[in-house]
C-alpha cells in the first residue's frame, strides 16, 4: 500500500488458510499512521514458530515464541529514510490464542498489527500509566475498525 505516503509492504513466511489478507493487514497498521504528517515505511513479517522462537531469544533473551515483536528503525542521522521499523506476527502462536481465548481471528489479528505499529510509534507498556495509554489508542482504533474493546472481552 502507499497511499498518502505510507507504504506498508506485507511478507508472508509462512503459509496457512487462516491469515488475513495483506491488505486488511495494511488496512489495520494504515489506521495508526493515518495522522503522521511525514511518509512512513514498515515492514510487517508474517512467520512460522521457528522464525519467532529465535527473533525472541535473540533480542529479548526469551524461549519460545510470541505473538507480536516491533523493531524500531535505527538509521544513521546521515540517512535520511520513511522506515519506521519491522513487525513480525507469529501465525501459529495467533491463531493458537483465538481459540484458547475465544477470539475471533481478524479482531485479534488487527489487535495485534495496531499494538506493533504502535510500538513502532514509541508506545510502551512498561507501566500502569503507559499501559493505559497505549490501550486507550488501541480500543479507539479498533473501535473505528469495527472490532470490540478486546481488553473488555478478557474481564
Amino acid at each position: 500500500m502507499n497511499q498518502a505516503g505510507i507504504d506498508i509492504d506485507v511478507q508472508y513466511a509462512v503459509s496457512t488458510d487462516t491469515m488475513p489478507d495483506a491488505d486488511s493487514i495494511r488496512r489495520w497498521a494504515a489506521s495508526v499512521l493515518k495522522s503522521q504528517a511525514a511518509p512512513v515505511e514498515l515492514v510487517i513479517r508474517i512467520v512460522d514458530e521457528a522464525e519467532m522462537t529465535a527473533l525472541n531469544r535473540q533480542y529479548r533473551g526469551k524461549d519460545g515464541p510470541t505473538n507480536v515483536l516491533s523493531f524500531s528503525s535505527e538509521m544513521p542521522p546521515e540517512v535520511e529514510s520513511a522506515m519506521i521499523g519491522d513487525i513480525v506476527i507469529c501465525a501459529p502462536v495467533v491463531m493458537s490464542e483465538c481459540v484458547l481465548q475465544n477470539k475471533e481471528p481478524d479482531a485479534h489479528w488487527a489487535h495485534l498489527v495496531i499494538h506493533g505499529v504502535l510500538h513502532l510509534l514509541g508506545y510502551e507498556h512498561d507501566s500502569d500509566d503507559e499501559a493505559q495509554r497505549m490501550e486507550s489508542v488501541e480500543v479507539r482504533l479498533l473501535g473505528d475498525l469495527g472490532f470490540a474493546d478486546p481488553y473488555r472481552e478478557m474481564a
